[in-house]
């Protein structure tokens, strides 16, 4: 008898190749999991997306430059939920956040805590009632200002920036939540610059960042 083994390698083939598109599906499956999870997230090296800018705003200051990360739907949905776990979830009633950088964030943190949102800006920009606090930065002075009715005494406050470097900021920005009656819960940036020390002016004050330089 004679018979063809075209069917039956013809069959053969067609259930290779079954086999490898249901595996190859199982894979695509696995991966887009994979990527909705927080480990491949926490892949991420945010530090790629921090740009060196020396000589930025004068000579000798290396300026971080966060808008690289800022452009990355990726990069910057993981530094939010970094910055998000850095406060553990505690009950706040406000979160204040310094101009302008700290904008990005602040308000997405407010949020995620069920809390007001308190910005604290330059001289001139806030139409109502002030308080001012002046305050020494790397290079020069300035002025941060508050709304005098944007803390009740007693409100539980978290306060978040970008970057603490000199500390000359975030320290005139406690002075303001302390004065109008607050409590800080915790001081809460993207990066530290370490080496400056800033975190010693912010007293007894947890500081908490997602990078480290």
């Amino acid at each position: 008898m004679r018979y063809s083994v075209a069917p039956r390698g013809l069959n053969l083939i067609l259930k290779q190749i079954k086999e490898k598109c249901i595996c190859f599906g199982v894979q695509i499956y696995f991966f887009y999991l994979y990527r909705q999870s927080s480990l491949y997230k926490n892949m991420i090296q945010l530090e790629d997306f921090i740009r060196d800018i020396p000589d930025f705003p004068k000579p000798g200051v290396t300026f971080k430059d966060i808008t690289p990360l800022l452009a990355d739907v990726e990069a910057s949905r993981t530094c939010f939920e970094q910055l998000l776990q850095l406060t553990e979830m505690q009950q706040v009633d406000k979160v204040v956040a310094i101009e302008s950088r700290g904008f990005f964030f602040g308000m997405l943190l407010a949020q995620h805590l069920n809390a007001g949102f308190v910005p604290v800006r330059k001289p001139g920009k806030l139409p109502y009632s002030t308080l001012k606090q002046p305050y020494a930065l790397e290079y020069g002075m300035d002025t941060l200002e508050i709304h005098e009715d944007a803390i009740q005494k007693g409100d539980r406050v978290l306060l978040h920036d970008d970057v603490l470097a000199t500390g000359g900021t975030a320290q005139a920005a406690c002075r303001l939540i302390e004065q109008l009656g607050g409590e800080i819960v915790q001081c809460n940036f993207m990066i530290e610059l370490t080496f400056l020390n800033g975190a010693r002016k912010l007293g007894d004050n947890e500081v908490r960042s997602v990078l480290s330089y």
